[in-house]
């Protein structure tokens, strides 16, 4: 049996539920014969959109284990970029390219809030803040967000910062944001797994029939809707929904465990405790996004849990634009969980020359490059036609600054993942020379992703050799 043509905007609907689906054949222009009509056999930008997403890594890297050897397809990865090693033809590394209007000597803040936005931040203690241009994330969702259920997905794992940073004479509210939908707008981002998830399935926010503590799975409540489309299916797209589906209840199985074993775990501190008998009532902090920040230790399962949530986003098409940031500006959340007296991110990357600081930095970095292969590894694993949703996005990598001792905006390092639908040739390290504009990234990012435009903040125009 062939598949019976339906809408992409097909949808899944169940009591508070709405869940988008992944690209079908039956979702695509069919023949006489049941099979993909030619024009769009092998053409990936041409049947499905492009997606965007950058992912920011706070307080720098230790370059010298970062740059790989060589450039143009002949490059090793670093040490540092050695968990791409399984992606290194789907990568390009990018060297030497800065962001002139960050480079003031005002340590953190003016580098997170100008990093997509290629401008200079507004000196103040205040809460009013000024970034100096809109992101270029949201210049794009603000052309193409009418398309999608979400204009954009803006995720995290830190609350937002707050007071003076009395050292520079900023509001630390400047390093909890990279997305701004114009310049006196930073845009809130989730950091709350099962809140994210409630985004992208729940059509009504914070509906939950069973309530936070009792919820019955969104699969459940479109069971019926589920098996009406099944109906109508061929047997290749009877397998594709079902893989979705079973994506979808993982994540929700592994929320629900994560929450239990966060909850668990901050019932031992003690002051969690005299806090609870003091209020008399129960508090689950992980559904408190104010306290989500006292989860301790090994965070890499709420990481991980962000991360799968864009990659359904976009495989779905649920948003073509999305934000993640791994912690904010100067953020000095503790890495010991990955190796016994690792510390401190912040302090290690103000490792003064000093060996044995660079070498716990370096293992540092090393863990959010991991991380960045996890994404990698889940959208080339949905398939797209004859493509991958890899194939279709572009996910940036990076930071606002190179060397976290010097604050320095110089050689950031940057990578970009995905062919853009076809229109980026992967597989090589560019290295710019000295000091090239981030922003040309930026206009060619927003050029791709259909948004036309000739200049962004302080562009030259494209970046060249994007496209071999």
């Amino acid at each position: 049996m062939t598949s019976r043509p339906i809408s992409r905007r097909t949808l899944l609907k169940g009591m508070g539920v709405t869940m988008a689906l992944p690209l079908l054949d039956a979702m695509r222009p069919m023949d006489a014969w049941g099979e993909v009509t030619s024009k769009f056999r092998g053409t990936p930008a041409a049947k499905t959109p492009v997606r965007f997403a950058a992912l920011y890594m706070a307080n720098g890297a230790n370059m010298a284990e970062w740059k790989p050897v060589g450039t143009g397809r002949d490059f090793a990865l670093s040490k540092t970029l050695s968990p791409l090693a399984g992606h290194k033809d789907d990568l390009l590394v990018l060297s030497n390219l800065w962001n002139a209007a960050t480079n003031t000597g005002d340590g953190h803040y003016v580098k997170t809030g100008g990093w997509l936005t290629g401008t200079t931040i507004t000196r103040t203690t205040g809460s009013n803040l000024c970034s100096g241009n809109t992101s270029m994330d949201q210049l794009i969702a603000q052309r193409i967000g009418h398309l999608t259920p979400l204009p954009s997905l803006e995720l995290g794992i830190e609350p937002v910062t707050t007071g003076v940073d009395t050292n520079v004479g900023f509001t630390r509210l400047y390093g909890s944001h990279i997305a701004w939908s114009s310049p006196t707008t930073p845009l809130a981002k989730e950091i709350n797994p099962r809140l994210a998830f409630d985004r992208l399935f729940r059509s009504t926010a914070g509906t939950r029939p069973g309530g936070l503590g009792n919820d019955p799975s969104v699969l459940d409540l479109v069971a019926d809707d589920a098996k009406r489309l099944q109906a109508r299916l061929g047997h290749a797209d009877r397998q594709k929904l079902g893989e979705y589906l079973d994506s979808v209840r993982a994540i929700e199985k592994r929320i629900e465990f994560d929450r239990k074993r966060k909850s668990a775990e901050n019932m031992e501190d003690p002051l969690v405790r005299a806090e609870i008998e003091k209020l008399g009532q129960a508090i689950d902090l992980y559904d408190d996004p104010g306290r989500v920040s006292e989860r301790r230790d090994n965070h890499t399962e709420q990481v991980r849990l962000m991360l799968d949530l864009i990659a359904l986003a976009f495989w779905t098409d649920s948003t073509r634009v999305s934000t993640f940031m791994f912690a904010n500006s100067v953020s000095g959340r503790n890495f010991s969980f990955l190796e016994a007296g690792l510390g401190s991110h912040h302090e290690n990357s103000h490792h003064e020359g000093k060996a044995d600081k660079r070498a716990r930095y370096q293992k540092i970095n090393q863990w959010h490059v991991a991380q960045y292969a996890y994404l990698l590894g889940k959208l080339r694993g949905y398939k797209e036609g004859d493509a991958t949703v890899l194939d279709n996005s572009m996910i940036l990598f990076g930071a606002g600054m190179s060397d976290g001792n010097k604050h320095s905006p110089h050689d950031l390092p940057l990578v970009l993942a995905g062919r853009g639908g076809g229109t980026l040739q992967t597989g090589r390290h560019l290295d710019y020379g000295t000091d090239h504009p981030m922003a040309n990234l930026h206009v060619s990012v927003i050029n791709r992703m259909g948004v036309n435009t000739d200049r962004f903040a302080d562009s030259t125009g494209e970046l060249a050799g994007l496209a071999g």
